[in-house]
C-alpha cells in the first residue's frame, strides 16, 4: 500500500471533515428514522384497516382510552417521576405562557385569513400531543422525555377541556369539568407528585400496565379517523395548517427562551405545542355542528404537513 497515498486521502482535513459530515448526517437520519416511522406506522396501520373496511369502533375505543387508559398513563406517570420539583415548577410556567401566547397569535391568524373564530381558533391552538407527541417523545428522549411530555399534555389537557370546549360551544366550561377521569388523574397525580406520595407496587404496576396500552390505541384511532374523514377545500386549509405551525413553533421557542428550560424539557414542550390539529377538534365540531368537514380537513392537512415538520423539527434537537 502507497502510505502517502493513504495519508493524502484519509487525513486530509477536507475530506475528514467531509466523511465525519456524511456520517453524522446518515447517523442524523437514522435517529430520526428511528423515532417517527413507528409512529407513522401504527397510524398508518389504523388507515388501512378502516380502508379495508375491518371493524373499529372508534367510539368505544376513544371512551376506553380517556376515561382509562389516559388517565392511569398520567397518574402513573406522575408518581413515578423522578425529575426535579423545579425542572416541573419552570415547565409549567413554561407552558402556561406559551399557551397564553399562542391563543393570542392564533386569534390574528384567524382574524387575518377571515376564517370563523367559532370553527378554526380551537383547533389553531391545540395539537395531537396526546395520540402523536407523546409517542414522539417516549421514542426520542426515553423515559424522561416520556414523563414531561406527559406533563406538559396534562395542563394542555385541562387547557383544551375548558377554554377549547368554551371557544367553540360559546358556552362556559363544563361544570362537570372536574369528574372527568383525566382531570381527577392530573390533579392526584400533582398531589401524590408534590407530596411524594407512593402506592403499593403491584398498584402502581397495574396502573402503568393498563396506562401502556394508550399510545398504540391511540395512534391506531388516528389512523383510522383520518381514513374515515370526508374531507373538502383541502387548498384553503393550506396555508392554516403551514401558519399553525409556524406559530406553535415560534411561540414555543419564546418560551424555551425566557423561561431556560434545559434541554429535555425545551424538547417536550416544542414538540407538544407543535402537533397538528388534534383529532378531538374535529369530534366537538361535529357534536356541536360547527362547520366539522372544514375541522376535518384541517385535521388531515396538517397531519400530512407534519410528516414533514416534525422530522425536521426532530433532526433540530437531536442534532
Amino acid at each position: 500500500m502507497n502510505l502517502s497515498l493513504f495519508s493524502k486521502h484519509f487525513l486530509a482535513p477536507e475530506v475528514f471533515l467531509h466523511d465525519f459530515g456524511s456520517v453524522y448526517r446518515l447517523s442524523l437520519f437514522l435517529s430520526v428514522l428511528e423515532v417517527c416511522a413507528p409512529v407513522f406506522i401504527v397510524a398508518g396501520i389504523g388507515f388501512f384497516w378502516k380502508k379495508f373496511g375491518y371493524e373499529y369502533r372508534i367510539e368505544f375505543v376513544t371512551k376506553l382510552v380517556m376515561s382509562l387508559t389516559i388517565p392511569c398513563l398520567i397518574f402513573s406517570a406522575l408518581i413515578q417521576t423522578q425529575i426535579d420539583f423545579e425542572i416541573l415548577k419552570t415547565l409549567f410556567h413554561a407552558t402556561l405562557a406559551v399557551l397564553a401566547m399562542i391563543v393570542a397569535a392564533a386569534y390574528l391568524v384567524v382574524v387575518i385569513l377571515g376564517l370563523n373564530r367559532q370553527t378554526f381558533l380551537a383547533p389553531m391552538i391545540f395539537g395531537n400531543s396526546a395520540n402523536i407527541g407523546i409517542p414522539i417523545c417516549l421514542l426520542a428522549f426515553g423515559q424522561t422525555g416520556f414523563e414531561l411530555a406527559i406533563f406538559v399534555f396534562s395542563i394542555m389537557a385541562i387547557f383544551s377541556m375548558t377554554f377549547g370546549v368554551w371557544l367553540i360551544t360559546d358556552r362556559e366550561p363544563p361544570v362537570r369539568l372536574i369528574k372527568e377521569p383525566l382531570v381527577i388523574a392530573v390533579l392526584l397525580g400533582t398531589l401524590f407528585l408534590f407530596n411524594g406520595w407512593k402506592l403499593p407496587v403491584f398498584f402502581t404496576n397495574t396502573l402503568q400496565l393498563v396506562g401502556e396500552t394508550s399510545i398504540p390505541l391511540m395512534l391506531l384511532t388516528l389512523g383510522v379517523t383520518i381514513a374515515k374523514l370526508q374531507i373538502t377545500a383541502i387548498s384553503k386549509l393550506l396555508w392554516p395548517s403551514i401558519l399553525k405551525f409556524i406559530v406553535c413553533l415560534f411561540c414555543g421557542a419564546l418560551g424555551i427562551y425566557f423561561f431556560k428550560l434545559d434541554d429535555l424539557a425545551a424538547a417536550a414542550l416544542l414538540l407538544q405545542v407543535t402537533m397538528p390539529v388534534a383529532v378531538s377538534s374535529y369530534m366537538l365540531a361535529e357534536k356541536y355542528s360547527s362547520e366539522a368537514q372544514e375541522v376535518a380537513a384541517f385535521v388531515v392537512v396538517s397531519t400530512l404537513l407534519a410528516l414533514i415538520y416534525i422530522p425536521l423539527t426532530l433532526a433540530f434537537l437531536l442534532r
